[in-house]
């Protein structure tokens, strides 16, 4: 749930969950040119593509899950090119919450 969230998030500009959606400690990067933001400049950053839709296919898959701590990686493939975020999740007294993504374009 929390991944489909994620992907709303990004590819939907629904926001509506954000709050509940990322850990405190969140850190987002982008490894193709060294963008940074920790979790109140990814949250504006969402809040300021409310309602944008991106035209491609989205999907996910769970890489590892150890306990705690879950690794997948989300693929949103446009007509051009392809986004891959790499997302860590981390299980607290709250639930799961997403601490880091990293995105490339393969």
């Amino acid at each position: 749930m929390i991944l489909n969230t994620y992907l709303e998030a990004v590819t939907v500009g629904s926001i509506d969950l954000n709050k509940f959606l990322f850990a405190d400690d969140f850190q987002y990067s982008n490894v193709n040119n060294n963008d940074r933001a920790g979790k109140k400049e990814y949250i504006k950053f969402l809040k300021a593509n409310k309602g944008n839709k991106y035209d491609c296919r989205s999907s996910y898959e769970i890489l590892s899950q150890d306990g705690k701590v879950c690794v997948a990686k989300a693929t949103m493939a446009f007509d051009n090119f392809t986004r891959v975020d790499y997302i860590t999740l981390n299980q607290g007294k709250d639930g799961w919450k997403v601490s880091k993504v990293e995105t490339t374009y393969p």
